[in-house]
């Protein structure tokens, strides 16, 4: 669709829409008034713009130049703000993002019609504290772009710092250029996970081609020089992995418990995001008898847990399931985990076996919980802690358990993707 005008037309920030744009309305005269989005802009902002691409029902702008500055700006962090893709909200002051961040949860919550909300303080993670990316590597020539993707674009901005990044983390990425750039063939592209567990850095090389002797000697030499604690690779994305240098165990500490999760498996982005998720579970849990942690990966939240009750753990995931059931035959000092497999979107516990616990923990991937929380809704679970990394699953389901008769206690908006519109969200809900 062509746009409705070609030159530059003048527009005021009204808002700043979900995925950290500004929204303006631009009236065509004598015709249809049009919806906004402009990058890194705050409300209030006054600028002269030009269309560049259709959105949905509006239009991506380009700015062209800024006639009169809102409230609440900062100066970026990083260097590679507004190119980069990772951070879309490094302009905002802190007191604009902490406010805009909670704003995005009461709106969430109340297009699902919850509107009594008993919100705590957003809980805060610093700068230089993501223990977990994943980055695109790309070879062109004899030059290899090492990092994230340009907003809306398969583009890799080729980063030289980051501001979210672990230094861990960040320290392997000129090196990793480097090894890459004798590894891979020309026009070849693959995924590297980058994880910091206690004992070192997990590194997994997702699309790598067989590796052959060379390789092999290469990639080994690269563990050892940067001290990593495991490296592994697959043919692609999503397929097994296999091993090259396994030079510790690889290891996290999940409360009292140490955990050696699968390679590239899911882990909390930083520890201290995870401290304020599992300090809601913790405190949701406190004087049940019996607990059960569903979804539960690799124990994140089900070995605090069992530092108050027995704690039955159910997971879909076979490896995280395994890595689970193996530190809890290990460990000592906690009270019993028992380990369930089981696909809780297609068979989610029943109200019936539910009714075994006085405290239910569930913590879904971004699609959230439905069905399970449609069953809890009809159970006889005095209290449910809810978390989520999606603010929209999370108001539909917690909508299903007060539908049911649960009462919304407490309410905890969690900022671990430091400067992007994710949002994790720790609630409890107490049975009326």
């Amino acid at each position: 669709m062509e746009p409705p005008t070609t030159g530059p037309v003048e527009i005021t920030v009204e808002t700043v829409g979900a995925l950290g744009d500004g929204v303006a309305h631009w009236q065509e005269p004598y015709g249809p008034n049009h919806r906004l989005f402009v990058p890194q802009t705050l409300v209030g902002d006054r600028l002269m713009v030009r269309f560049a691409q259709q959105r949905g029902e509006g239009w991506l702008v380009e700015p062209v130049s800024l006639l009169a500055e809102g409230p609440g700006r900062a100066d970026p962090a990083c260097r590679h703000f507004g190119i980069c893709g990772g951070c879309t909200l490094q302009h905002m002051d802190p007191g604009t993002y902490g406010a805009w961040k909670v704003e995005q949860l009461r709106h969430a919550l109340s297009r699902a019609g919850i509107t009594d909300l008993p919100m705590a303080p957003l809980a805060r993670t610093p700068p230089h504290a993501r223990r977990r990316a994943v980055l695109a590597a790309a070879r062109r020539g004899r030059r290899l772009w090492l990092g994230f993707n340009e907003r809306a674009s398969h583009r890799l901005v080729d980063i030289e710092e980051c501001t979210v990044l672990a230094p861990r983390l960040m320290a392997l990425i000129a090196p990793l250029r480097t090894l890459l750039l004798e590894l891979l063939p020309d026009e070849h592209t693959l995924d590297v996970a980058l994880t910091l567990l206690d004992d070192g850095p997990d590194v997994v090389l997702m699309g790598l081609p067989q590796p052959d002797l060379n390789a092999l000697e290469m990639l080994g030499a690269f563990a050892e020089a940067h001290d990593l604690a495991r490296l592994t690779w697959s043919k692609r994305p999503g397929a097994p992995v296999e091993p090259i240098a396994l030079r510790r165990t690889g290891v996290v500490r999940f409360g009292p418990v140490t955990v050696s999760p699968p390679a590239g498996s899911f882990l909390q982005a930083s520890a201290e995001g995870e401290a304020a998720l599992v300090e809601e579970a913790l405190a949701g849990a406190k004087g049940a008898a019996r607990v059960a942690d569903l979804f539960a990966g690799s124990g994140t939240l089900t070995f605090p847990l069992a530092t108050l009750a027995p704690v039955h753990a159910v997971e879909g995931d076979g490896p995280a399931l395994t890595a689970l059931e193996a530190a809890a035959r290990q460990a000592t000092g906690i009270h019993p985990v028992t380990v369930e497999r089981r696909d809780l979107f297609k068979e989610p516990l029943s109200p019936a076996e539910l009714s075994a616990y006085q405290a239910v923990v569930f913590d879904p991937p971004r699609a959230g919980a439905a069905s399970q929380a449609a069953a809890l809704a009809a159970s006889s679970v005095p209290v449910v802690v809810a978390i989520s990394c999606n603010p929209i699953s999370f108001a539909r389901d917690a909508a299903l358990l007060l539908d049911g008769g649960y009462v919304l206690e407490r309410l905890v908006p969690v900022d671990q993707f430091l400067w992007s519109p994710h949002l994790e969200v720790a609630a409890r809900f107490r049975r009326g």
